[in-house]
């Protein structure tokens, strides 16, 4: 199934289950920037829209309503993605409603949330800086606790898929650079692989020339 199938699919899944004004802004409150990101950003970085939700209802600092462009929950964890277009919302704010965009962002933040924001010219022409930022983001928030798969981390079940599209093996310095991550960051993740039995190292103890994924081992997620 195609990236756009898998889209549409998500997206028919949020409209059809929602009613009134929580439906009607997934049906026509989420439009191009927000599908750019969807496909561009998020499905190849994750392969998955599992737990994220477009047009998120959420209640503001004065007991109204405000739909935040994504949201992303898994057990206590909860970000707020934003993509933010620089066209005419964002010169002709007026005070007013520039301060009130600071007070509903610092609401979030007491609320628990996580606030990643994207420009629309990032997510346009930038796509794999986003993805790294959220990879970052994500592998920073569940560590090495369980997340779907075992007790694979986002950022080490990133590394088996990149691994596995590339005939199961791959060199330090391209998968490092992949993820977004400096040589002690990705080491320390590739030893975890290798410990939970997932990577194999080629060359010496001194240089690994490569990371194999083991014969027994198949990446599914």
């Amino acid at each position: 199934m195609g990236t756009n199938s898998v889209y549409e699919e998500w997206i028919g899944w949020h409209t059809s289950s929602r009613n009134g004004e929580r439906r009607r802004r997934v049906a026509e409150g989420h439009g191009h920037a927000e599908r750019l990101f969807a496909e561009s950003v998020w499905w190849p970085a994750f392969h998955h829209f599992s737990n994220l939700h477009p047009e998120y209802e959420v209640v503001d600092f004065r007991d109204g309503v405000r739909f935040l462009d994504f949201a992303y929950i898994h057990g206590q964890i909860r970000v707020c993605i934003e993509i933010d277009g620089f066209g005419p919302h964002r010169r002709d704010i007026d005070r007013k409603q520039f301060s009130d965009e600071l007070s509903r962002q610092n609401q979030l933040v007491i609320d628990g949330w996580q606030i990643i924001r994207f420009s629309y010219d990032d997510v346009k022409e930038k796509p794999r800086r986003c993805q790294q930022t959220l990879q970052q983001l994500f592998g920073r928030l569940f560590g090495n606790a369980e997340s779907g798969e075992g007790n694979l981390s986002v950022l080490e079940k990133e590394a088996l898929r990149y691994v596995s599209r590339n005939q199961g093996v791959a060199r330090p310095g391209d998968l490092f650079r992949y993820l977004g991550v400096g040589r002690k960051r990705g080491n320390a993740l590739v030893q975890s692989l290798i410990e939970k039995k997932w990577f194999q190292s080629r060359g010496s103890t001194q240089r690994v020339r490569a990371y194999r994924l083991k014969e027994d081992r198949s990446v599914t997620f």
